[in-house]
């Protein structure tokens, strides 16, 4: 098959990011490691015996990241509806969030409160807006249930978030959810990009 002028463009300008180079050498499976590695440097998420669950985890790149950050005492858990390839010093598995047998497995594996949800799920996408902002919505909400039940009162919960019309609504179950809730937009993000990062703290009791 021939390749488009545009997707010759990608191509080349894939090859030529810094981030990309920079995460290739340092073994990372994605360039969304750089993201999580440049949120980390600022706000100290991760550190050596921390309970870490990633969500939408496949290829790797963030879990990864956690692994070498919470070291042999840490526990990594990842998790995605794609298949993982195995990573060391990291328990994956594959299915839904939302299927209460995953979220035991995800528990047990755990041994306790998480310290840290992280989550850079994004829906497969339809090409129909609406359609495609809808799925985002209920990926997020999910995400934060998720997060809700199995972080410790003191965790933290990172999360893709996309810019659009359903962005305020989320932001305020955040913060409803959140006692501190704070948006990162991390260099390694490019900057036409609609993808922020929330940062919620504090789990609020009900």
């Amino acid at each position: 098959m021939v390749k488009s002028e545009s997707s010759k463009r990608w191509l080349r300008r894939h090859l030529s990011d810094r981030h990309v180079r920079e995460t290739r050498a340092q073994g990372y499976r994605s360039r969304s490691a750089a993201k999580l590695i440049e949120i980390d440097a600022k706000d100290r998420l991760l550190g050596p015996g921390a309970r870490v669950v990633d969500l939408g985890a496949a290829p790797g790149g963030w879990s990864q990241v956690a692994a070498k950050k919470v070291g042999a005492g840490g526990r990594v858990i990842a998790l995605d509806l794609l298949a993982c390839a195995p990573i060391r010093g990291v328990t994956v598995l594959q299915g839904d969030i939302r299927d209460p047998e995953i979220r035991a497995a995800a528990g047990e594996a755990l041994g306790g409160p998480a310290d840290l949800v992280l989550c850079d799920l994004s829906p497969n996408l339809s090409g129909i807006a609406s359609a495609d902002q809808a799925r985002a919505e209920e990926l997020v909400e999910c995400a934060i249930e998720f997060a809700l039940q199995v972080l410790r009162t003191d965790g933290a919960f990172l999360c893709k978030l996309f810019q659009g019309e359903a962005f305020s609504h989320l932001i305020g179950t955040f913060k409803r959810a959140f006692a501190s809730v704070q948006v990162r937009k991390p260099a390694a993000s490019r900057s036409e990009s609609r993808e922020t990062y929330v940062l919620a703290r504090g789990v609020r009791s009900a």
